[in-house]
């Protein structure tokens, strides 16, 4: 496929949590250049003059970190993106509050930006008194405010391009009507249909996105949506992270989007498999088959996995990578060990079979864990650290249980730990908190009696 100039491709820092460092970004804008993707989006929630004290200009000094981002992504020929979040307390009515944006506006061209974004996601969808008074509906307002910035800026510089994320971002919000009735038709019919509109798809976290449903958003919109693609970010659970391939979207939604910006992984050494497997889904032509992307990223990738004793070996990493691969799903490898595992402790150990294979390929990934200590890319290791010690120590007590058991002279004996103990594994607040409630397939929770006293001491 021959991607069209204007169609947006590219990454977006947009998470909550600690923001990449400068030699994280030149390293991304790196990988960005040589995969053909063309647009940074700088969004981090950690910059408090994005969101909380978005009133406030950036100081001096803040203000050169800034320009010297931009400059970096010009040198590769990307285009920056500065996004604003001003919704958590704006008052759209409000003529001060729109003389902040435009200062905001003004001291980024100053700084050779001319993309921005408006943000209103994840704000409570109310307005004050004043706005109601002057607007039938919150995205009549936000629509209202943004033509506004949109016309005054284009006034200072033709070139500028803006783009828009609504209140309601993703299927399942617009089907609750959060925002407020008809808000996706009301702001498809305000907003200047030059500015572009960020859409995560059926859910915040989109197994699949189908062109159907990209279709139908385009009709409200009244023009393509663009994908803020959330298939990769970890920042809402920290005990996890996603290397797996670009998937669940067929390359035929390519025509019915104007871009697609992903919002990765928080640590940045975590994002070179999702994203440079984007990248090929944006560009590939023919059908499309993930699961080969996710192979040629991980041996491109492998070298990363070298320890200070010795490389690593591609068949250990698919095994790690598959441990860590989607939010929905895990990888074909990592499903099979635990399939083993569970087949196992369903049946007597006087008929286990498949013991043995389970505990050499257990060994085999607690093994890949612990050489993750050696890796000669320090920062790699100091990301992986957490994530890969509670799996080992899974790993750790299942293969032992599995082998206690599979003495017939342990029969009728209790198998313990000397490393698993009470109070020390599995012994925080959130882990008896998450036995409470438990979430069937469909999504409906149930409340669990405990067999014993959940224990305060």
């Amino acid at each position: 496929m021959s991607m069209d100039p204007m169609f947006f491709a590219g990454v977006i820092e947009g998470f909550y949590g600690p923001p990449w460092t400068p030699s994280e970004r030149a390293e991304l804008f790196g990988w960005m250049s040589s995969w053909g993707l063309n647009t940074y989006f700088y969004a981090p929630k950690d910059d408090l003059k994005h969101r909380a004290i978005w009133r406030e200009l950036y100081s001096e000094i803040e203000a050169t970190d800034l320009k010297t981002l931009i400059t970096a992504c010009s040198d590769r020929q990307i285009q920056f993106v500065y996004g604003l979040s001003p919704g958590l307390d704006v008052r759209y009515s409000s003529p001060p509050d729109r003389a902040h944006l435009k200062q905001r506006l003004e001291q980024l061209f100053r700084l050779g930006c001319h993309r921005f974004c408006l943000l209103f996601d994840d704000i409570p969808d109310r307005m004050d008194p004043a706005d109601t008074l002057r607007w039938p509906s919150l995205a009549a307002a936000q629509a209202d405010l943004t033509n506004e910035l949109f016309i005054w800026a284009r006034s200072q510089n033709p070139t500028v391009q803006f783009l828009f994320c609504p209140t309601p971002y993703c299927g399942r919000m617009a089907m609750r009507k959060h925002g407020g009735d008809g808000y996706l038709e009301i702001l498809g019919a305000h907003l200047l249909p030059e500015i572009q509109v960020f859409w995560t798809g059926p859910e915040i976290i989109s197994r699949e996105i189908t062109v159907p449903h990209l279709q139908e958003v385009r009709s409200k919109l009244r023009r393509k949506p663009l994908l803020w693609d959330n298939l990769h970010a970890n920042d809402y659970d920290g005990r996890r992270f996603f290397v797996g391939p670009y998937s669940g979207r067929a390359p035929e939604i390519r025509a019915e989007i104007s871009g697609i910006l992903a919002n990765p992984n928080t640590e940045f050494h975590f994002n070179f498999p999702g994203l440079k497997t984007m990248a090929e889904f944006i560009h590939h032509q023919g059908s499309w088959d993930p699961r080969e992307a996710y192979v040629r990223s991980m041996q491109a990738w492998l070298p990363q996995f070298d320890t200070a004793k010795s490389p690593a070996h591609l068949e250990d990493l698919l095994l790690f990578g598959d441990c860590f691969y989607l939010p929905h799903t895990d990888g074909p490898l990592a499903s099979q060990l635990l399939s083993q595992a569970q087949t196992l402790l369903r049946q007597s150990p006087t008929t286990w079979t498949e013991a043995t294979a389970f505990r050499q390929a257990a060994t085999r990934l607690r093994n890949f864990c612990a050489r993750t200590a050696e890796l000669k890319c320090r920062p790699l290791f100091y990301a992986l650290n957490r994530r890969v010690w509670e799996l080992r120590e899974e790993l750790d007590l299942l293969e032992g249980y599995i082998k206690f058991r599979s003495n017939p002279a342990n029969t009728h004996l209790p198998c313990e730990s000397d490393f698993h103990l009470p109070k020390t594994y599995r012994g925080s607040l959130t882990a008896r908190l998450q036995t409470l409630l438990t979430p069937s397939p469909d999504g409906v929770f149930h409340h669990s009696t405990p067999n014993h006293p959940i224990a305060h001491e």
